[in-house]
């Protein structure tokens, strides 16, 4: 136990002589022994920093010393709360961040609240180390969101190496927050330097002898079961290019069609068989499609694989959300308004091989390779 008593302690006991507390009692308040407490009653008064005194909507210390005394007669927080004007609410947070009922301590947890209260804080982006973590994990197009939760596996027992996707965001877009590089915000997946909200119109036409999603089997809903998938196109620039893109339900595996000849129902049906035929048979079983007409030809499509095929209502993207989601991050590979024909096979392999070994939030941080192959074990 030091035996000096800092300024502001000693302010403090000083403070609770003057209400009668014994030198045993207030030894026990302040954590130190009644012999330092009488030293420092006979010193001479020094010149003691001012407490912080914060405003009418916080707790001030003598409150906290009301609750203190407060739970020493084991009175309950509602007769606290009474006693000094609060809410009910406002004491139990206050007692639970602090020790609790048994250590409970108002002078500490006025010091500590008081350092909490202290502005500007230090960025939690300052630290180096995660600095460049993040900054390498936005250079290959992870998500703030991916790069948070992946933080917290990889560093169980260093929270310097923990931040919220909120902080990496506010770093990218808020001036004065620029830890990271302000370039940075082209690696996320709206590639935009500033929030706004989003809308878009879907066109969609209608195909003959459509099986509509409601008639799709009950346990491709669960995504219990693997081999349920669900596709769409990207379009290039001025509607002249496209890749096809699959995303397995359970897994989230992303497959990417290469159509180098065109978006024709034809072309697309081949690309597709070729993609189908090598992954095992277990992991296809249904498709989940919008109404493009890249898919007019789907009745031979479920002949030659022995696939069904089903489509979603118009304008309900959110049907194939899985797909739609993996679509949004697939433009940070292949950008909007982009010309996607310069793609080769080899290129969206190496994207669909990147977006596979990128963790997903909703396989608890497991990336889909390591999911499929879980499943194919």
């Amino acid at each position: 136990m030091p035996k000096r008593i800092s300024p502001e302690l000693e302010r403090e006991v000083r403070r609770l002589a003057a209400k009668g507390h014994s030198l045993r009692e207030i030894g026990r308040l302040v954590h130190r022994s009644k012999h330092a407490v009488s030293n420092a009653l006979v010193r001479e008064p020094s010149v003691v920093p001012v407490v912080w005194n914060p405003s009418p909507a916080r707790l001030s210390l003598a409150e906290r010393e009301e609750i203190r005394v407060g739970l020493e007669r084991d009175d309950s927080f509602t007769a606290i709360a009474a006693g000094i004007g609060r809410a009910v609410s406002t004491v139990s947070r206050e007692v639970a961040a602090n020790g609790g009922r048994v250590g409970y301590q108002g002078w500490q947890a006025h010091q500590q609240a008081g350092c909490r209260a202290r502005r500007p804080k230090t960025a939690k982006l300052a630290h180096p180390p995660l600095v460049s973590q993040v900054t390498d994990l936005l250079e290959q197009w992870w998500s703030p969101e991916e790069i948070s939760l992946w933080l917290r596996i990889e560093f169980p027992h260093d929270p310097m190496m923990w931040v919220s996707h909120e902080t990496i965001y506010q770093s990218l877009f808020v001036q004065g927050r620029g830890e990271l590089r302000r370039e940075l915000h082209r690696c996320l997946r709206t590639g935009r330097a500033q929030r706004r909200p989003r809308s878009r119109i879907e066109n969609r036409g209608r195909i003959p002898g459509m099986v509509n999603i409601s008639e799709r089997p009950p346990e491709v809903e669960d995504r219990a079961v693997p081999g349920h998938w669900e596709g769409d196109l990207i379009i290039g620039k001025n509607n002249r290019s496209a890749v096809g893109t699959l995303v397995e339900r359970t897994t989230r595996y992303v497959m990417l069609l290469h159509l180098p000849d065109g978006r024709e129902a034809e072309k697309v049906n081949d690309a597709m068989k070729a993609a189908i035929t090598a992954m095992p048979a277990e992991l296809f079983r249904t498709l989940t499609w919008d109404q493009g007409r890249e898919m007019a030809s789907h009745a031979q499509l479920s002949i030659d694989t022995g696939i069904a095929v089903y489509f979603c209502d118009p304008h309900s993207p959110w049907q194939r959300g899985s797909n739609e989601n993996t679509n949004g991050l697939l433009r940070q590979y292949m950008p909007k308004g982009s010309d996607l024909s310069v793609y080769s096979a080899e290129d969206l392999e190496g994207f669909a091989r990147s977006l596979n070994n990128r963790p997903r939030k909703t396989l608890g941080m497991m990336k889909p390779s390591e999911k499929l192959a879980e499943l194919l074990r």
